[in-house]
């Protein structure tokens, strides 16, 4: 059967879902949903099979300030904050890692940041990546920003991380489309 990327719904069953991260399972359970039909403030989509929710990604609006991008990425854009898609979590169950799911959350993800560009303004994609996370990121082309310190030391400092728009357009464009799982 094949995976679909769609929005989370509120009859979803979240409850099954498990990840191996405690904390993004959680946030998943308990918060997703809140987060989208109650409070507004994120969007949470989710990769589908026979009715089984396999990962979801949750996105924001955000912005940057200007000084926080590499010098690299900051020469050719204005000098005040900068409006940007936030990944704010990503997720795949256990039982579907390794099928491709995250890369196919990661291309709506990408796709999102696209449709805001041409509707509201978009000059990247953040994600506050979690040190065993940041290779993955790496290798969509993601770059570290300044780290800011957390504040709880039983936590690990999440390391921002950008995608200037430009290589999110370039990552769809040589993405091939997976064959159905």
């Amino acid at each position: 059967m094949a995976i679909e990327v769609r929005l989370l719904e509120e009859t979803d069953d979240r409850g099954s879902f498990q990840s191996g991260d405690e904390q993004l399972d959680l946030f998943f359970h308990r918060y997703a949903g809140q987060n989208q039909f109650r409070h507004h403030i994120g969007i949470t989509y989710v990769a589908v099979e026979s009715a089984t929710i396999l990962g979801f990604a949750t996105v924001t609006v955000g912005h940057v300030e200007i000084e926080n991008l590499p010098p690299s990425l900051r020469k050719k854009l204005p000098g005040y904050p900068l409006p940007i898609l936030r990944l704010a979590r990503l997720a795949v169950d256990r039982n579907a890692q390794g099928r491709g799911v995250g890369e196919r959350l990661m291309r709506t993800v990408f796709s999102v940041a696209i449709e805001l560009r041409d509707k509201l303004g978009c000059a990247g994609v953040i994600v506050d990546a979690k040190p065993a996370a940041v290779d993955y990121y790496t290798r969509y082309g993601f770059v570290g920003l300044e780290v800011v310190e957390g504040t709880l030391e039983e936590r690990p400092t999440p390391k921002p991380m950008f995608l200037p728009l430009s290589a999110v357009v370039q990552a769809l464009r040589i993405a091939r489309p997976r064959k159905p799982d």
